[in-house]
């Protein structure tokens, strides 16, 4: 299914980029989108939503694949990921470029865009990372773990995940060495999209609500 075009607020050499929040915000927070849906799927309309109404600076973009899913119209597959990390790497000095003397930039984002940060978070010297449903593990294939570089990671780092999410349920991620630089915050009853099943009497608002406030929470604490 074609994606619809989005209104960029700022193009640069890695396409159109979408901003919300106060510009002058203490912290910019840029996000990448996961492996199958765009900067704008409702997933990520909601999250910068939320946290740009908390005072933060919020840039999202696309991987080069994904533009060219949205021009062409055709599902593509996502890049390899020498190209993915190339593009945070593309992205992150354009951004730090533009940083006012006060302001920190965290970068991260939803299951593989949060993935790929965390590759570079340590090597560009990301000031925070923040992780959405981070893939552990392929779904079904808990043997296959993506954890390596999460042991010796030293970018203060904070991961929203959901308790039943197929990429790394709390059962099993509570069990992995990670570096102390890490925090996982859990939500009750989440999937993948941090979304509760009805029966759990949670809302997906609340649960929302909740992740973005702690995440602003984390963000503040490590400027003080």
């Amino acid at each position: 299914m074609p994606i619809e075009p989005t209104a960029p607020e700022t193009n640069t050499s890695l396409g159109p980029l979408l901003r919300a929040g106060p510009i002058d915000a203490p912290w910019v927070l840029c996000l990448a989108h996961g492996a199958g849906a765009p900067m704008d799927s409702p997933f990520m309309e909601a999250i910068a939503a939320r946290l740009s109404a908390r005072a933060l600076h919020v840039v999202r973009f696309e991987f080069p694949y994904m533009q060219r899913r949205r021009s062409e119209g055709t599902r593509r597959p996502p890049d390899r990921q020498p190209k993915l990390l190339d593009a945070w790497r593309d992205i992150h000095a354009t951004l730090k470029a533009t940083l006012a003397p006060h302001q920190r930039l965290a970068i991260g984002g939803k299951s593989m865009g949060g993935r790929m940060a965390s590759l570079i978070a340590d090597e560009v010297g990301a000031d925070a990372l923040i992780c959405l449903g981070y893939p552990f593990h392929p779904p079904g294939k808990p043997d296959r773990l993506r954890t390596d570089h999460l042991l010796a990671l030293q970018t203060p780092t904070l991961i929203v995940q959901g308790e039943r999410d197929p990429f790394g349920r709390r059962e099993e991620v509570d069990c992995y060495p990670l570096s102390q630089a890490i925090q996982v915050l859990w939500t009750e009853d989440g999937d993948h999209d941090l979304k509760p099943r009805k029966r759990s009497g949670i809302t997906k608002d609340g649960v929302l609500e909740a992740a973005t406030q702690n995440i602003v929470d984390f963000l503040h604490a490590g400027v003080e």
